[in-house]
């Protein structure tokens, strides 16, 4: 049971590790002594760039909030970045905001006149992304880059899973997406674990809910279908995997690691009868596949 066995080692490094957190380096800072902004998209606009009003010739609208979360912020330049494949562009979208909360909208031509990357409306392809965050200054003069020039987190983990703010927004090219309810689930799938009991599973019957967080991302309140469930339960093993995934006109994905130390990866499809097909992988060499009907 090679699995069971190492799920106990990342424990124990979380412990070793808890005991020398810091060590001073400065890959990400803790921004938390020094200052952080709040961004929340606009409820009332577009929660991602509508691939589908954009190749109709119609507008879209987005925005975002702009306040303090944390600190003794004087002033912010709100900032984007167009991610298309591998080509990450940024550009300020609005400098100099001193009034909070302060609301930021874009239009498509905005866009458009913002990025070099944009020429225009076929420039906006399915899968592109619009990332949207802060740079902020503090009284003191001080500067915090919230991302880094390629789009990436500038920030640490405290400032990930903080409930109180948002300091960057995401904005898909997607289509409109409906997935939220509650699904029953058949899955089946097989282990390279020979702790696995029912291995291989066939038709396994199972529950699952789709949680909209809006623009197309989902969190599936069980990546596995209940097949993780299925093999390991008899160990006293809670193992309903929550996940976020996206939904990019009808195609789903996500990636997250497992309970065991594993990558695992997502692929679906909403199929023309209303139900959705979803197969997952993980780098142990287990298998599965779980097909969702709403309720």
């Amino acid at each position: 049971m090679k699995k069971i066995k190492s799920l106990f080692f990342p424990l124990a490094v979380v412990m070793l590790l808890s005991s020398c957190e810091d060590d001073g380096g400065t890959s990400k800072r803790d921004l938390l002594t020094g200052g952080v902004p709040n961004i929340e998209k606009v409820g009332t606009l577009d929660s991602f760039i509508n691939l589908n009003e954009i190749q109709s010739g119609n507008n879209i609208s987005i925005g975002v909030t702009a306040e303090v979360g944390q600190g003794d912020v004087v002033s912010m330049n709100i900032v984007g970045y167009y991610i298309k494949g591998a080509s990450v562009e940024r550009a300020i979208l609005a400098s100099n905001v001193t009034t909070f909360p302060s609301t930021i909208t874009l239009s498509q031509q905005d866009l458009i006149d913002k990025f070099t990357i944009l020429n225009t409306a076929d420039d906006f392809e399915l899968g592109d992304q619009l990332k949207i965050s802060a740079d902020i200054t503090l009284r003191d003069g001080t500067v915090l880059n919230l991302l880094n020039t390629d789009g990436t987190s500038n920030y640490g983990q405290d400032i990930t899973n903080s409930a109180l703010y948002s300091v960057v927004q995401t904005f898909n090219v997607s289509c409109p997406s409906d997935l939220a309810g509650t699904y029953s689930v058949l899955s089946s799938g097989s282990s390279t674990d020979g702790g696995a009991t029912n291995n291989p599973i066939s038709n396994y019957a199972y529950t699952t809910t789709f949680t909209d967080n809006g623009g197309g991302s989902y969190t599936l309140s069980d990546a596995f279908g209940g097949v993780y469930i299925a093999w390991y339960t008899v160990y006293g093993l809670d193992f309903e995997v929550t996940t976020d995934l996206s939904d990019v006109c009808g195609t789903l994905s996500g990636a997250f690691t497992d309970p065991f130390g594993g990558d695992v990866i997502l692929n679906g499809t909403v199929n023309d009868d209303g139900t959705i097909t979803i197969d997952w992988s993980n780098s142990f060499g287990d298998v599965g596949q779980s097909v969702y009907t709403l309720n």
